[in-house]
């Protein structure tokens, strides 16, 4: 999350890959209110957009999961070894 300030003048959320993969900036990702900023070199998903949106926990995870999604296919990354299942909130992961 980013408040503003700088390189943009509204709250918003981000998303980046490094060493960014050929054709990360041109993936598509959800929801529509995101875009890549081609200044930043990153994904941004305006708060408003969140904020105002029906279920604004979905739209942020749509945005956190397309990104990923784009970067670790872009990237050939060994998804098996990076990847864990999402476990429960409050509650440590078995190791």
């Amino acid at each position: 999350f980013w408040p503003g300030g700088g390189a943009i003048d509204f709250p918003a959320f981000y998303s980046y890959a490094y060493p960014m993969p050929t054709g990360f900036a041109a993936a598509r990702v959800s929801p529509e209110a995101a875009y890549y900023d081609e200044n930043l070199r990153e994904f941004l998903l305006p708060y408003d957009a969140v904020r105002l949106a029906n279920n604004p926990e979905d739209m942020l995870m749509t945005f956190l999961e397309s990104t990923y999604r784009a970067a670790a296919e872009l990237g050939d990354w060994d998804r098996a070894a990076l990847e864990c299942k999402v476990g429960k909130p409050r509650q440590p992961r078995p190791m």
